[in-house]
């Protein structure tokens, strides 16, 4: 962490990191450096996200209220429930499980549009020229790669067109070089024909043609219908300050109401084991009406604004108790995904979410592009009576959801994480840490953590916690009735957070998780 740095960069692969702090040395925007650093972890954490997948934005300028881009994939038109119906199920993997609409590359071009009326922007071709030489030169394999590919290779590795992602027809191993020369060539036109090419032009054509190929749904013509949408965020204030996040369909409204609901019952506690245990108690109560509420936004039955009201909270409230824990489970959602944040050295910041839902998303991938598709439409039900029942050009709900903050004391507050159903756990747990108790960013981000119910790769619904953490906390988590596991400590199924912090002076502030294999900038200065 430096001190002196007015422009900040974070991601959970050191690479690309690298890559967005370049294009900020160069005096491109947040935003122009966020593209170039999703575009070199698409190529660098293939197993985690891409460019069929999905991404969520929030946009500070100082002085103004945050904007939110909402770049979800829909379902496909021909991706109808009786579709389905044979197999009682979606199922998680193949061409039935790529049913929805990629829409990351959609919300690098609204992004880019916003940035473009910032200043005059960079060329496309230099925000992406690091990527394309990653994927033709070839990335290294991360324990983080290695350990997806050895977990997935009974399911895809006998699937021709997931060649690309072994070597010698083997699961990757750490520290081995893989190429992506398709990849490659498929950002390489992108950077000639621009990012509409993904969803108008030759690029559309090949993977809707690929994706018929593997008995997917999803057609040319769900390629040209689709766009991104610029969309207001959802705001709680507490007494720190205002917290920003997504609206539906993403769970971001359960980020806030944790935070919110902290806000009124961190008083109560003296202990480390009192703000562990009212988290995991504020969790349950958030999740709660997410899982009774959040769906596609044309589906709400209620402004989840309402949910964030005074007397809305003040029940919630009510269920928290500091010497018990409420009765739990509720059905649990994985999720596979980085974060990464920015800020320029105008102090515009970003928090951006990118995925592919599982590993390796449905296992699908374009063999005349080498994108691999998500299977983010395996959250929908077949349920005519559930909130997320299956319909064509509608969205499931998703857990992504970045997050950004304003401060009472003048820091803006761009944090994230992957990890599913606990990506509302770790902003907590790191933003509390942070704002309330007081902990340096890294120390914050570092320290033990916890998580209830089901994260990326994982089926259980209990509470786990890291074994430092258990070790001083554990036992009085037990005696409140808490059914918890020990997992051990800097653990990734814990997620990789990360956070950047621009200070009222302008001073900017950096950290990211050593869970994942991630860099922040600036570094600290000896």
């Amino acid at each position: 962490m430096e001190t002196a740095s007015n422009f900040g960069f974070t991601a959970p692969h050191y690479a690309a990191a690298q890559v967005g702090n370049t294009i900020l040395e160069r005096g491109g925007t947040a935003i122009e450096a966020m593209v170039a650093a999703a575009a070199s972890i698409a190529v660098e954490y293939p197993h985690m996200n891409g460019l069929g997948g999905d991404g969520f934005w929030l946009i500070s300028e100082p002085g103004k209220t945050p904007v939110a881009i909402n770049a979800a994939g829909v379902a496909a038109q021909q991706a109808q429930p009786q579709r389905y119906a044979g197999s009682g199920a979606i199922e998680a993997r193949g061409g039935g499980a790529a049913l929805t609409m990629a829409g990351a590359v959609a919300g690098w071009q609204k992004a880019l549009e916003i940035s473009a009326r910032w200043q005059r922007p960079l060329p496309l071709s230099t925000l992406l020229d690091t990527a394309i030489s990653q994927a033709n030169w070839g990335i290294e394999v991360t324990q983080s790669l290695s350990e997806a590919s050895h977990k997935t290779f009974a399911e895809l590795g006998q699937q021709p067109a997931f060649s690309p992602f072994l070597i010698k027809g083997k699961p990757l191993k750490k520290g081995k070089i893989l190429k992506l020369p398709a990849l490659g060539a498929t950002l390489a036109r992108l950077a000639e024909a621009g990012l509409d090419d993904f969803y108008q032009g030759a690029i559309a054509q090949q993977l809707a043609a690929d994706l018929q190929a593997a008995g997917s749904p999803i057609t040319l013509e769900d390629f040209h219908q689709y766009q991104a949408q610029v969309t207001e965020p959802l705001a709680v204030t507490t007494s720190k300050g205002t917290l920003y996040n997504l609206p539906a369909p993403t769970q971001g409204i359960a980020s806030l109401l944790i935070m919110a609901l902290y806000d009124k019952v961190a008083s109560q506690g003296t202990t480390d084991a009192d703000m562990v245990h009212l988290l995991i108690e504020c969790t349950k109560q958030a999740f709660i009406q997410r899982n009774r509420y959040v769906s596609d936004p044309s589906r709400l039955d209620i402004d989840l604004r309402t949910l964030l009201s005074a007397d809305s909270l003040a029940a919630m409230r009510n269920n928290i108790e500091l010497a018990q824990a409420s009765p739990w489970p509720h059905s649990a959602k994985p999720g596979d995904t980085i974060w990464m944040g920015a800020c320029d050295s105008a102090g515009r910041m970003v928090s951006y979410i990118q995925s592919l839902y599982w590993e390796f998303g449905s296992g699908i991938v374009s063999p005349s592009t080498g994108i691999v598709w998500n299977n983010r439409g395996t959250s929908f039900s077949l349920d005519p009576t559930d909130i997320n029942f299956l319909q064509p050009g509608l969205t499931p709900m998703h857990t992504l959801n970045p997050a950004f903050a304003e401060l009472n004391d003048g820091r803006r507050m761009s944090y994230g994480t992957m990890g599913g159903e606990g990506q509302p756990q770790t902003q907590a747990a790191l933003f509390s840490r942070y704002v309330y108790h007081n902990q340096p960013l890294p120390k914050a981000i570092a320290l033990g953590r916890w998580l209830l119910g089901r994260t990326w790769g994982d089926e259980s619904h209990n509470l786990k916690v890291e074994q430092d953490l258990a070790d001083y906390v554990g036992e009085s988590l037990v005696s409140r009735g808490h059914d918890m596991v020990t997992v051990p400590a800097c653990n990734e199924l814990m997620g990789h957070a990360g956070a950047v912090v621009c200070h009222p002076q302008g001073r900017v502030e950096a950290a990211t998780d050593p869970r994942s294999d991630g860099k922040a900038f600036p570094v600290r200065v000896s």
